[in-house]
């Protein structure tokens, strides 16, 4: 009887292990070089030149008020002596005044690109987050690591990264929505030609 039930207990000894060996080779686990998708990424730089020609956009008033402000600067100099110091002082503490007030407005704009910047930046990081979560489960993996500035992997083996296969899919998705966005701009102009046409018919 007790043999019986040694041999019983060294069977399902054996049978916990197979189970737990067959649980770890069924494991999938892969990682992803973060900074080469940041570097990659079609749509970070598409996102990335479009918020450069916003930020110079935004930064034209106050650069044309700098320009001013420096004109009149270099004609205070020359006209300080020839127009007495009693006006030199007057026009002086002016240019100062507004000399402090164009620093506080560059700050100000500064603040507001930095903002802004690190607002696209944040949602682009999201959505590429979401869509490797998407991926993972699709594919069934356990866990997917990133590598890169922020590595949470110290070593894995090459056959791990898919990095690549995460990269093609997302810029086929990006140029995919961007062939949309195309269509749906030259069909607005297509049908605004017809009824243009239409109109002088009439």
């Amino acid at each position: 009887m007790k043999k019986s039930i040694l041999i019983l207990g060294f069977a399902f000894a054996l049978f916990s292990c197979n189970k737990t060996e067959e649980t770890k080779s069924t494991f999938k686990t892969a990682y992803i070089d973060t900074s080469v998708l940041m570097e990659k990424y079609e749509k970070f730089k598409d996102e990335d030149d479009k918020f450069k020609v916003k930020s110079q956009e935004m930064g034209r008033p106050l650069e044309a008020k700098l320009k001013a402000f420096q004109n009149e600067a270099a004609n205070f100099q020359r006209n300080a002596q020839a127009k007495g110091m009693a006006w030199a002082q007057q026009k002086g503490a002016e240019l100062q005044q507004r000399e402090q007030q164009l620093a506080m407005e560059q700050d100000a704009l500064l603040r507001q690109i930095q903002v802004e910047s690190d607002s696209i930046r944040t949602d682009l990081i999201n959505s590429v987050k979401d869509y490797i979560k998407e991926y993972g489960k699709k594919q069934g993996y356990d866990y997917i690591y990133g590598t890169g500035d922020a590595a949470t992997v110290l070593y894995a083996k090459d056959s791990y990264d898919i990095t690549e296969d995460i990269l093609k899919m997302l810029n086929d998705d990006f140029k995919k929505s961007q062939g949309k966005t195309e269509e749906k701009t030259a069909t607005k102009t297509d049908d605004t030609e017809k009824a243009a046409t239409e109109e002088d018919k009439k």
